[in-house]
């Protein structure tokens, strides 16, 4: 256990509504709630049961004068969230009276809690690793169900016990790589080059298909960016109502309608999908337009999949051919819209950018062929069902530091193999046991940890 001052925030929302939380947490918890806190009959309250609510009035600091009637709990450390002692107030909401309480509690000796720091010292204390830091503010941010299953599975260390094994193998390997070179008098079990090499790339393959998780893993956690493109007056802008099933975007047939990007969230399936409907892409003399444009080939550059839009009732122009040409190393759909006019003029089989991709006829005006182009989306991002990606790794530090263990372990293999000098090998399985503890947070250095942090809200 680490010593701290004692810290304070407002855990919930700040706004109106039926319950506010605030939360103490350090050496003084006890201490502090007892000067601000009377039971219901006015009396000092002089001892709190553990894991209890008791009933009361929080009071303004060496005064009668009553601030909220409120419930206040316990939680004794070591077993508590934080490893420490701590106090929530549960308070009426409100923005008003939430802050005159924290307030209290400031005056009577604790400090404002910095980002995250009530997750961060249930890391410190031992109570939680690193994963499952990440994982609480996961969930907090979650806005899909996918999305919140993933942060759940790692909050209860599915990622964490396979990072625990993999370290343990690859310790007991070294250990016994060290132990063959050291005493070599003694009659211990000698670790060839061979057996060295074989057992480094079963770790090898585990790590890799940990890494190879992470592509479905990302998507599940931080969801999709989709850009739907095209010329102007092709349907972009009914496209998008359609897939909100709402009227989000002004549909007209002047041809410039949309003039700015407009961005809007769906959930396809539990996977968070980010629509963005950009300004018919052409040529213009429209200052406003031109802008819209530009903006719009930036979104397409930060796309994972675009989604290209043609007015099937209309042949390929030049303006078409464009754009083909400027996506056609990206990752794409090709829509025909307008099917309701049952009028097939376009002339797509000889363009060979377009050759492999899928093609789908919709009427974005009726909804005909949305759920196909859905389905489509589905399949392109994941080989599994979206349940088993979501036990996958979600999150870019772990596979920047998965993909360096997997680094040295190959390193240690190529030094086997090479020089077939088995004590030179543990140099690199040290580092990739290293490696594996920075995702765990047991060799992770303190700027990382406090960067981690920094991205959650104050009362967590």
């Amino acid at each position: 256990m680490k010593e701290f001052d004692t810290i304070c925030a407002i855990s919930t929302s700040l706004g109106i509504g039926g319950i506010s939380i605030i939360r103490i947490s350090g050496p003084k918890a006890l201490s502090i709630i007892k000067k601000i806190f009377k039971d219901k009959d006015g009396k000092e309250v002089n001892e709190l049961k553990n894991y209890n609510l008791k009933y009361g009035y929080i009071y303004k600091l060496n005064s009668d004068e009553v601030l909220d009637e409120v419930l206040v709990s316990f939680m004794k450390g070591p077993k508590s969230y934080t490893g420490e002692d701590v106090i929530e107030i549960n308070a009426h909401g409100g923005a008003f009276i939430t802050n005159r309480i924290l307030e209290e509690t400031i005056l009577s000796g604790a400090r404002l809690a910095e980002r995250g720091e009530f997750t961060k010292r249930a890391f410190l204390n031992g109570r939680i690793d690193l994963i499952k830091s990440e994982a609480v503010n996961d969930i907090i941010n979650a806005e899909t169900d996918s999305s919140a299953k993933a942060a759940i599975y790692q909050s209860k260390g599915i990622i964490s016990d396979k990072i625990k094994v993999l370290r343990e193998k690859i310790l007991l390997l070294t250990a016994n790589i060290e132990a063959t070179v050291d005493y070599p008098e003694e009659d211990l079990e000698e670790v060839t080059a061979y057996d060295g090499i074989k057992k480094i790339t079963e770790l090898s393959v585990e790590i890799n298909n940990m890494i190879a998780s992470f592509k479905e893993g990302k998507i599940i956690r931080e969801g999709l960016n989709v850009v739907i493109i095209g010329k102007p007056n092709v349907g972009k802008s009914s496209l998008l109502n359609s897939l909100l099933q709402e009227n989000r975007a002004i549909v007209t047939e002047i041809p410039g309608t949309t003039r700015d990007i407009i961005e809007e969230h769906i959930n396809l399936d539990g996977i968070l999908v980010k629509l963005t409907d950009t300004a018919g892409i052409r040529d213009t003399d429209d200052v406003i337009e031109k802008i819209g444009v530009e903006r719009s080939k930036e979104r397409i550059l930060e796309s994972d999949l675009i989604i290209l839009v043609f007015d099937r009732s209309s042949q390929l122009s030049n303006e078409d051919l464009e754009i083909i040409e400027s996506i056609k190393d990206k990752n794409f759909i090709v829509l025909l819209n307008k099917s309701d006019l049952n009028e097939d003029k376009i002339n797509i089989e000889n363009i060979p950018e377009l050759k492999g991709k899928k093609i789908i006829n919709i009427s974005a005006k009726f909804g005909e062929g949305i759920e196909n182009l859905k389905e489509e989306i589905k399949n392109m991002f994941f080989s599994n069902n979206i349940e088993v990606s979501a036990k996958g790794i979600t999150n870019l530090r772990h596979k920047e530091a998965l993909i360096r263990a997997e680094e040295s372990l190959n390193a240690a293999i190529d030094t086997l193999k090479n020089v077939s000098a088995v004590d030179l090998a543990s140099i690199d399985l040290k580092n990739a046991y290293i490696s594996l503890g920075e995702i765990t947070g047991e060799s992770t250095s303190e700027d990382i940890i406090n960067k981690i942090f920094e991205n959650f809200c104050l009362g967590k």
